[in-house]
């Protein structure tokens, strides 16, 4: 649906350079088929597929209509995609620094501090109190009169917001915005409070925070059954924060979630990995055994900064 950015919806088996794109500072994907880029200008280019559709079956068990937007940041007729990057000219003169794309919405964040959102309400994903689609961005007016915001992210059912000063934003569905309970708006995440969060994440069911002090926080739901990702050793729901007590007393300095695993990088380069056993590149003699608690990668190091 055009989401590699080669003016074509072909695929690709080797990497190809995005040729309309130059000067990338930071890059995002989309589980919608999206795709995003900021340049070193703050410019955002979006591009791929325009609509989404409600994920609920009718009783053929086809997808019903076009449930909206997908989070691109302007107009296209829902049958169209976007197979080169678009700027996103409503935002300019703002200059966004970041962008996360879930699941058929978008957010970014402005070096004025700004948390902007657009594309499909579903489940007030877009932190507006309501469940309405926005194809333009539009600012979270309930994050407008906190401190400055620095980071975003974004999941299926779920987004995270951080301030400059370390607090942890989190709206959406109940489970995995880490209240515990559904938010149509930004509330800080209790859980985390007294934290001076300064890393964030989020899978497509999960999430993650690391603290001033390299603590690695993580929560969610099981992805079909399968919750080893957490780092928790239990294959179980968790809805809010909880801290990965096997990595206690290790400094984490980055960290990614995916869909069935998590990798997490501490200050000295060497690499933890739980969840999924072929997505942690730990191999093994079976991989349908997970891998239950953080694991050193014993080929693998990273160049990991001490801070963000």
């Amino acid at each position: 649906m055009g989401a590699l950015g080669h003016g074509d919806e072909g695929a690709r088996d080797v990497p190809s350079r995005v040729v309309s794109l130059s000067r990338i500072e930071c890059i995002a994907a989309g589980r919608n088929r999206t795709s995003a880029a900021v340049d070193e200008d703050g410019g955002l280019f979006t591009w791929g597929r325009a609509s989404v559709v409600e994920e609920k079956l009718d009783g053929d068990g086809q997808p019903q209509d076009f449930d909206g937007p997908s989070g691109l940041g302007y107009e296209l007729e829902p049958s169209e995609n976007q197979p080169t990057p678009k700027r996103v000219d409503s935002l300019s003169p703002d200059h966004v620094l970041s962008v996360a794309l879930g699941s058929g919405f978008t957010l970014a964040v402005t070096d004025a501090g700004a948390v902007f959102s657009f594309g499909s309400g579903t489940r007030g994903l877009l932190g507006h109190g309501s469940l309405e689609h926005e194809v333009l961005p539009r600012r979270i007016k309930a994050l407008a009169k906190m401190e400055l915001f620095v980071a975003v992210a974004a999941g299926r059912y779920h987004a995270l917001a951080l301030t400059e000063g370390g607090e942890l934003y989190g709206w959406g569905v109940g489970r995995v915005n880490g209240h515990g309970r559904a938010a149509r708006t930004p509330h800080r995440v209790a859980a985390l409070m007294g934290k001076r969060v300064k890393l964030l994440g989020a899978g497509s069911l999960s999430a993650c925070a690391v603290t001033e002090e390299g603590e690695l926080f993580t929560w969610g739901v099981p992805w079909h059954g399968r919750g080893y990702f957490l780092g928790h050793g239990i294959n179980t729901i968790q809805t809010t924060p909880k801290r990965v007590e096997a990595l206690v007393g290790t400094k984490i300095a980055a960290v990614a979630m995916g869909v069935w695993d998590t990798l997490a990088a501490d200050e000295d380069g060497a690499v933890w990995a739980f969840g999924e056993r072929r997505a942690t590149g730990l191999g093994g003699p079976d991989p349908r055994i997970p891998v239950r608690m953080p694991t050193l990668i014993p080929t693998l190091r990273v160049r990991a900064l001490k801070s963000p």
